[in-house]
């Protein structure tokens, strides 16, 4: 444990205090400051403070940081398609089919088993434990862009990006039905299913507030093609989204149609296209990837049919 300890300036006052933790000190994020309040591990002139308190100016805020604890990952020598490196960050095209974060029944051949090796071990680790480089994260059976941070600064320059939705995301995907206008929106809490607790769910409460707008790219008998832009990023939420208005994704095992179209292997979704401010340049960068093969052959297939 190390222990940190700092006093509420003006500009602080009346703000909770799982942000002013977050910003007062660099190296947690906002969610692992409520982590600590949840833990006890925060005070607030000696008393120990709760998630909800709004603090004043001049107040005393201390609290215990665990020490990271080493990753138990192994590296693999696993081929990664780089778009893009440099010292501090790297932008992956994952593909269809790979899983990002060992997790039980996926120990292994993960893509963070692949950075590991091929960064030497150099990637971030922050909110007590070493989670190496891993700032977001997309479903195995979603291909595309995601980036990856080498150092805490950079991660967490990142995380707050993506805190602020300022985060440039679009992707592409094939949705059943057909569309009477050429652009829309969806929006609502997205949240656990109240009956499946496996799955998201719009609800009515205890959700979070989620906005994905779209665009028609081309129209086939009975499907969709979309472009996509999260303006949010929750848990499952375009396929959420696409399905709460009887748009589900092709593929998709867990929110489309009982008879899933099985030669997708998943859903039909691919992050095409990532912008964001290098945190150490401050230059906005932007990637593309094109459709993979999957993507296309379907396409091809619906066209035909």
């Amino acid at each position: 444990m190390s222990r940190r300890e700092f006093i509420v300036d003006t500009e602080h006052a009346g703000h909770r205090i799982d942000k002013v933790l977050s910003e007062a000190i660099e190296e947690i994020t906002r969610s692992f400051a409520q982590q600590l309040l949840e833990k006890g591990l925060v005070w607030c002139n000696g008393k120990q403070a709760v998630k909800s308190l709004k603090v004043h100016a001049g107040d005393c805020i201390s609290c215990e940081i665990p020490q990271a604890e080493e990753t138990k990952i192994v590296p693999q020598e696993i081929p990664l398609e780089i778009v893009y490196e440099d010292p501090f960050l790297l932008v992956v095209n994952k593909p269809k089919g790979m899983v990002v974060h060992p997790a039980p029944g996926n120990p292994d051949g993960t893509l963070v088993n692949a950075l590991l090796y091929h960064c030497s071990g150099n990637l971030s680790g922050i909110n007590g434990e070493l989670r190496p480089g891993i700032v977001h994260r997309i479903d195995k059976d979603t291909s595309g862009l995601l980036v990856v941070a080498k150092d805490n600064s950079t991660h967490l320059s990142l995380s707050q990006q993506f805190a602020v939705h300022s985060i440039t995301r679009v992707y592409h995907t094939v949705v059943y039905g057909g569309f009477s206008v050429d652009d829309g929106s969806v929006e609502g809490l997205i949240g656990r299913h109240p009956v499946d607790r496996k799955k998201m769910a719009v609800v009515s409460k205890n959700g979070k507030y989620a906005y994905t707008s779209y665009h028609v790219e081309q129209r086939f008998p009975g499907f969709t093609h979309l472009s996509v832009r999260l303006k949010t990023g929750r848990t499952h939420q375009i396929r959420v989204h696409m399905a709460s208005i009887g748009h589900p994704v092709a593929g998709d095992e867990v929110y489309g149609p009982h008879k899933v179209l099985k030669q997708l292997h998943g859903q039909c979704l691919h992050a095409a296209t990532l912008g964001f401010v290098h945190p150490h340049t401050g230059k906005y960068i932007e990637f593309q990837s094109e459709l993979p093969d999957y993507f296309q052959t379907f396409l091809k297939q619906i066209q035909k049919e």
